[in-house]
């Protein structure tokens, strides 16, 4: 399977993008699937018809979905929904409507949306899944969420399921005022945890899955493009192309719009600058709104030309890499992070885990357990890319 995962500042295309490239793919005979995660859907407007949260067929080879989160809770999370519910009941006397709204927990309503990514996968029913992703911000946090939800639920699990927990049960009501959850429903949510973990490795393996930065030739829609790049390439996800929408074309004489061109030709020369690695695909400004097939075809025809949509257009740039030191025992620890700021960047170490914050955002990376043991030494930031170098302790024996 092919994914294709497009995300932009609001109001930029994103929906017009995804549609039109799906409508391209099914018509070269690729059963497609064009999923919305923004929870202001437009994808039904799009596509001038009615999307429900299920797949429903458009055209031969095309379906679409509009994800409803309190959907996809009862449909993926209830169980863990039931027992903060029971939680809830036990602590107070909560009405069982308000129990039901309060135990949505930040993050179980992005992480069903994940889940549904991870069945068409392991069903293997669609040869390209297109995702319409919500606005920059909230498609960072969908993608963050399989490492966060993993750290919160390991730690969780060692004092709710470890070996003192069986002990520990019968008290725990009266000392904590409500139950331990069963060994049941932590299976339950374990398996959840292990399908998000599955999730990310979907979403950062380059040869299933890229993302595309969709936006418009605006200097400040520029900026929050570059920044974005930034953080994908911090959470491991390549990125294999732009999408540069609503250029002015040539045709367009009117004095008026003279100015809006020569301002649009200096950014997208400033777009070919910052984002020189990355393939531009580019449509012009329509006469109208792009809503319909017809409308869509034409889009997809201006984005690709004779081009397959599913071609991998940017290869090689790496999320992260750990390499070897030829000239000593050391490793380091390689992150491309274009367009950060030295003094944006920070890195802490914790056992095993090595934690990168950059702007407001946060990683925290499992080092492999052949680095638990090795000593973080010099963090240098050149050339977009932070290297961290990892250094051997010298043993009592190798001193003496």
């Amino acid at each position: 399977m092919r994914i294709i995962v497009h995300t932009g500042k609001g109001g930029v295309g994103k929906t017009s993008t995804s549609a039109a490239t799906a409508v391209r793919c099914a018509e070269m005979g690729l059963k497609t699937i064009v999923l919305s995660t923004d929870t202001a859907h437009s994808l039904a407007d799009s596509l001038d018809s009615e999307i429900g949260p299920e797949p429903v067929q458009m055209l031969d080879n095309l379906w679409a979905q509009e994800i409803d989160a309190r959907y996809s809770l009862e449909k993926f999370w209830w169980r863990v929904q039931r027992y903060l519910m029971r939680i809830m009941a036990q602590q107070s006397n909560v009405e069982a409507l308000i129990a039901e709204e309060i135990t949505i927990l930040p993050g179980l309503e992005e992480g069903a949306q994940l889940l549904w990514i991870n069945q068409y996968v392991y069903e293997n029913t669609y040869d390209v899944l297109i995702v319409d992703a919500a606005p920059t911000a909230e498609t960072l946090r969908l993608l963050s969420l399989p490492e966060s939800t993993r750290w919160w639920f390991d730690r969780i699990v060692r004092i709710m399921g470890g070996p003192g927990a069986r002990l520990l049960r019968p008290f725990a009501k009266p000392l904590f005022g409500a139950d331990l959850p069963e060994q049941e429903e932590l299976d339950s949510i374990q398996g959840l945890f292990d399908t998000l973990d599955n999730v990310r490795q979907i979403l950062t393996d380059p040869q299933m899955s890229t993302m595309r930065l969709v936006m418009t030739p605006e200097k400040m829609v520029i900026k929050e493009t570059q920044r974005t790049f930034t953080y994908l390439n911090l959470y491991g996800y390549t990125t294999d192309a732009i999408v540069c929408n609503r250029v002015i074309p040539d045709l367009v004489t009117d004095p008026y719009f003279a100015a809006w061109k020569d301002r649009q030709r200096e950014n997208i020369a400033l777009i070919q600058e910052a984002f020189g690695e990355l393939y531009m695909l580019q449509s012009p400004l329509f006469e109208r709104d792009v809503t319909g097939y017809d409308d869509l075809r034409r889009l997809a025809d201006a984005l690709y030309g004779d081009q397959n949509p599913t071609a991998k257009f940017t290869t090689g740039i790496a999320s992260h890499r750990i390499e070897s030191d030829p000239d000593s025992e050391d490793y380091i620890l390689v992150i491309p992070l274009p367009f950060a700021r030295k003094d944006d960047l920070d890195v802490y170490r914790s056992a095993d885990e090595l934690t990168i914050r950059v702007g407001p955002y946060r990683r925290n990376i499992v080092l492999p357990h052949t680095l638990w043991k090795y000593e973080i030494g010099k963090a240098n930031f050149a050339d977009n890319t932070l290297r961290i170098r990892f250094i051997k302790p010298v043993s009592s024996a190798e001193e003496a």
